[in-house]
């Protein structure tokens, strides 16, 4: 096993092969057991436990999230919308903001005039607008401007 260890972040945090891999494993399952995990990793379900709960302590793990399958749902409308926020508005708020709809299925904050873009799916225009006006709403929005996906050429 290796234990040369080389940077997540900038901000310092170190993971070596082992929590690189569990991470990995993680990723594409949160909701695998520990048990399931170990087997992959050949490591206990206590150990895989042990270094799952430092990388959050340490916060290169920050939560466990569930990812919906916006097709699934039949939301085929979908639409990218740059958001304009109040001055001295924060990423962590925004993203606060953008969290609570499960119609977001990605955010960035950009460079440039809007704060942030946005990519939602929803089930229909009416569906669409109804977001749109919610996240008009929140705190910190000042406006937003949407561009509507008529076909997907690539991806």
């Amino acid at each position: 096993m290796s234990t040369s260890r080389a940077p997540v972040e900038p901000g310092g945090v170190f993971v070596d092969e082992t929590d690189r891999l569990l991470l990995a494993h993680l990723s594409r399952d949160g909701r695998a057991s520990y048990a399931e995990i170990g087997l992959l990793a050949n490591l206990s379900a206590t150990a895989v436990r042990r270094r799952i709960d430092r990388l959050r302590a340490r916060g290169v793990v920050r939560g466990f999230t569930v990812v919906l399958d916006p097709g699934a749902l039949g939301w085929q409308t979908e639409a990218f919308v740059e958001v304009y926020c109040r001055e001295r508005t924060a990423p962590e708020e925004i993203l606060a903001s953008l969290r609570q709809f499960p119609e977001v299925v990605a955010a960035w904050t950009v460079t440039g005039d809007p704060d942030a873009l946005v990519h939602l799916r929803a089930a229909d225009t009416r569906h669409l607008e109804a977001v749109i006006e919610r996240i008009r709403k929140e705190p910190g929005v000042q406006r937003s401007r949407s561009s509507v996906v008529l076909s997907r050429l690539i991806g």
